[in-house]
């Protein structure tokens, strides 16, 4: 295993903190930096793995805060944005139209209405750390006599 740089070392850490697999980081660190390293010495620089325990700190620090941007900063991705994909599937109909089939066509469509139905999406209502339950401010009781029709409180 031979030692890295820590520029390299970076870009891994960062990598894995983006949700890449440890076979794509080595693809994109041979891509990026000409250098061949193992799944399993790219594993060592994961702390959620077992093999990353031992990790620097300066790198679990690094790993985390671009974890939590990672996971704030998804508007920017354009794969999550709504538009974007409704547009990709409709370039994916007109090609599967072209190409005669008929069945993707109709599955691209599907996916298109679910999307554009929100089927995806979860419109329940979140609690709040700060919200409390609702507490009644007044009770009120009332006696009627069920005996006389129309009877008022």
């Amino acid at each position: 295993m031979a030692a890295l740089k820590n520029e390299v070392k970076s870009f891994i850490v960062q990598a894995l903190a983006c949700f890449d697999t440890p076979s794509q980081v080595v693809e994109a660190v041979k891509n990026e930096y000409g250098i061949a390293v193992s799944r399993q010495q790219v594993e060592t620089h994961d702390p959620t793995k077992s093999a990353g325990k031992g990790l620097a700190v300066k790198w679990v620090t690094l790993f985390q805060d671009t974890r939590k941007r990672f996971r704030e900063e998804t508007a920017e991705i354009p794969i999550a944005n709504r538009a974007f994909r409704l547009r990709a599937m409709n370039r994916f109909v007109e090609k599967a139209e072209t190409m005669k089939n008929i069945g993707l066509a109709m599955q691209i469509l599907e996916q298109a209405a679910k999307e554009t139905g929100d089927i995806y999406v979860n419109r329940a209502r979140k609690e709040e750390a700060g919200d409390a339950p609702v507490i009644p401010t007044r009770i009120q009781v009332d006696v009627v006599d069920a005996r006389k029709p129309n009877a008022e409180p």
